[in-house]
């Protein structure tokens, strides 16, 4: 799985593309909700480069051999871990957030997997730091 420099624009988008992800497949409905919502604007990225983003976590998951979508996306998993531990900055990870909100809700069939995608941020979000050494 690539890495992105912490709290940048393209590690916040990533996030927003696996909640694009969470149920199984990409709606264009979800995708066009995203962008309606203004993603590229608000997170920082240039034109197209949402599309790159989405494009790098889909050849990530196939080319990783050891990884399945339905393992991948679990938010304790550790490559999960690891994209989460992308993004520290609070205002960042409140943007992200809700553009996941927007993402998973467009669509009007909320899967499971969104829904504990969504649950799984807030909790691991909301945490104060002391808390995140105890887990």
């Amino acid at each position: 799985m690539r890495t992105y420099t912490c709290n940048s624009p393209q590690a916040a988008g990533r996030i927003v593309a696996v909640a694009l992800l969470a149920d199984g497949h990409l709606s264009s409905e979800e995708l066009a909700a995203v962008h309606r919502a203004r993603l590229a604007d608000r997170l920082g990225l240039a034109p197209g480069e949402f599309g790159e983003i989405l494009k790098g976590l889909c050849e990530d998951l196939q080319t990783t051999s050891h990884l399945n979508w339905s393992d991948a996306c679990k938010l304790d998993s550790d490559v999960m871990q690891q994209v989460m531990r992308e993004l520290d900055d609070p205002a960042l990870r409140a943007e992200v957030l809700n553009l996941c909100h927007v993402a998973v809700y467009s669509d009007r069939h909320v899967a499971e997997n969104e829904v504990a995608l969504l649950a799984s941020l807030s909790r691991a979000w909301q945490k104060e730091p002391w808390q995140r050494l105890l887990a």
